[in-house]
């Protein structure tokens, strides 16, 4: 579910900074944060059955989240392709399903393939806590954990959210912004505007906006990347 774009290009990282070869039609798109965290940090919804997202890469469609939600079970699923110059430059594909109780993760199980790369997160709450393992360290976590579910408001009030894709329980910190009007399926909508970030171990991981109608129902995303790229979910 992002912040953290990291873009390689045949030349030298040094000159990412120069936006004008963007222009050039040179540099190949390679996302090793930003996506996964966007998509993957998306977790639990409560006001909808089906949901679903256009993301777009700066003023690029890259691909489409949906999420179901059927007898308290999530599943959510994401398919993303970058293309430059005709060329896949970059590749995403994620499913996870998690069970929730009253706005407690109980269970989930993720499997994400990220440029013929694949990884699997699964997590179960115990009488210890939630056990959450990516197969490589096994953690136990508070016993009432939440992943970045967006549609319910609790979550700006976390001070730690849990990260999916590779089990980061990340702090995070929400700022309340000005309220604005945005366009929601076309439509003028009023909204609560947020800013959320998250870090781990005191480094920064994730900057995201976030908006919410009136009645407190989540309708849009806005990341920058730090080399200026945005990122967007667009309800559909």
């Amino acid at each position: 579910m992002l912040t953290i774009l990291k873009i390689q290009m045949h030349f030298c990282p040094g000159d990412l900074k120069d936006k004008s070869l963007k222009n050039k039609g040179i540099f190949i798109l390679k996302t090793k944060y930003t996506l996964a965290l966007i998509c993957l940090l998306f977790t639990s919804l409560v006001h909808a059955e089906e949901w679903a997202f256009d993301v777009y890469l700066d003023k690029s469609k890259i691909g489409k989240h949906t999420f179901t939600l059927s007898n308290n079970t999530l599943t959510s699923r994401a398919k993303f392709n970058v293309k430059v110059l005709f060329i896949n430059a970059y590749q995403y594909d994620h499913t996870s399903k998690e069970n929730w109780n009253n706005d407690c993760l109980t269970e989930i199980d993720v499997d994400t393939t990220e440029d013929k790369v694949n990884t699997k997160v699964k997590g179960k709450k115990t009488s210890n806590g939630f056990e959450i393992s990516d197969g490589k360290l096994t953690q136990t976590l508070p016993a009432c954990p939440m992943t970045f579910a967006y549609w319910n408001p609790k979550i700006l009030t976390q001070a730690k959210l849990l990260n999916p894709q590779n089990a980061e329980y990340l702090d995070t910190t929400f700022e309340k912004l000005n309220n604005e009007s945005i366009s929601v399926k076309g439509k003028p909508t009023e909204t609560a505007h947020y800013k959320l970030k998250g870090a781990l171990k005191g480094k920064n991981k994730l900057n995201i906006e976030l908006w919410y109608n009136l009645n407190n129902e989540w309708v849009a995303l806005k990341s920058t990347t730090p080399e200026g790229y945005i990122i967007t979910y667009k309800l559909i």
